[in-house]
C-alpha cells in the first residue's frame, strides 16, 4: 500500500542527509501513530507505505527533504493511513484460546497449567490444539520457540531432499523473522528462512525450500533458474499463488 506524490523541492539546493534514524509521530483518533522516515539518495518523490507485513508505516524521502516538509505530507494523508491501517487483518497474540495455524491447520492455543512439560500439537474434542505448559506470562515466548524448532525441523529436511535431487552442498540453515522475504541463499550456500513458513501449509514450506536450493546451481531468476525448481518441484505456481494472497496474513501472528 502505497500513496507518492512529485517532490516539489527538486529544484532547491541540496540540505545536509540526516546522521541517524529519523521518525515522525502524529496522533490518530487518539493514539500516537509513529513513521518511520527512510532517506534514499535516487528518491524524487515522497513516498508513504503502510506494509502489512511489518505492520509498519514508512515514508521513504529524497535526502535534502525537510523533516518538517516530510511530516507536513504525512499530516496530509492522515485519513489515508487510517484507511489503510483499518485494512490490516487483526493481530493474534499467542495467549490461552487464541487460534493460529500451524502446517496450515488452525490450532487453538490451550494453557494447561502443568509447572513442566513443552509445548505439543494434539487433539482435544475433534479438534487440534496445541498444548502449552508453564506460567501465563512465558506462553507467548513458548509457542514461538516451539514454532521455530518445527520450522527448522521441517525445513533442514525439505533443504537436504531438495539438494541430493540437484546434487548440491548446503551450507548453514538460519532461521528469521524477516517482512521483506521468505528466504534467501548467500554465495556461499547459506540459506536463510522466515520460521512463520511452518504456519503455512508443508507444500509452501516446501516450495521455498526449493526455491533458496536452487540457487546453489543459478544465482539468479533466469530461465534455466525456474527450470531447475520446476524440475525439484513442479507445484511451485500453488505454492507463489498462496503466498501472494495469504502469505503478509503470517505476520500478524504473535505480533
Amino acid at each position: 500500500m502505497l500513496f507518492r506524490r512529485k517532490d516539489p523541492t527538486r529544484s532547491k539546493p541540496p540540505a545536509s542527509t540526516p546522521s541517524g534514524p529519523e521518525s515522525i509521530e502524529i496522533m490518530l483518533d487518539g493514539s500516537p501513530i509513529r513513521v518511520h522516515v527512510r532517506r534514499h539518495a535516487l528518491a524524487r518523490r515522497l513516498t508513504l507505505r503502510v506494509r502489512a507485513a511489518a505492520r509498519d508505516i514508512t515514508l521513504s524521502a529524497p535526502p535534502h527533504v525537510p523533516l518538517s516538509s516530510a511530516r507536513d505530507f504525512v499530516e496530509r494523508h492522515r485519513d489515508w493511513i487510517r484507511t489503510r491501517l483499518v485494512r490490516l487483518p487483526a493481530a493474534v497474540p499467542f495467549v490461552d484460546g487464541a487460534s493460529v495455524p500451524f502446517r496450515g491447520v488452525p490450532h487453538q492455543i490451550v494453557a494447561t497449567g502443568a509447572v513442566r512439560g513443552t509445548v505439543a500439537a494434539a487433539i482435544r474434542a475433534d479438534a487440534p490444539v496445541l498444548l502449552v505448559p508453564g506460567e501465563a506470562p512465558h506462553l507467548g515466548r513458548r509457542v514461538t520457540d516451539f514454532l521455530k524448532r518445527e520450522a527448522r525441523r521441517d525445513l533442514t529436511a525439505a533443504v537436504r531432499r531438495h539438494a541430493a535431487a540437484l546434487g548440491v552442498e548446503i551450507g548453514r540453515i538460519t532461521l528469521r523473522d524477516t517482512a521483506s522475504r521468505w528466504g534467501s541463499c548467500s554465495s556461499r550456500g547459506d540459506l536463510s528462512f522466515s520460521w512463520r513458513l511452518i504456519m503455512a501449509p508443508p507444500i509452501v514450506l516446501d516450495y521455498l525450500a526449493a526455491h533458496e536450493v536452487a540457487h546453489r546451481l543459478e544465482m539468479n531468476h533466469g530461465p534455466a533458474y525456474w527450470r531447475t525448481v520446476e524440475r525439484i518441484f513442479p507445484g511451485r505456481r500453488e505454492a507463489e499463488a498462496w503466498l501472494k494472497s495469504r502469505g503478509a496474513d503470517l505476520h500478524r501472528y504473535g505480533a
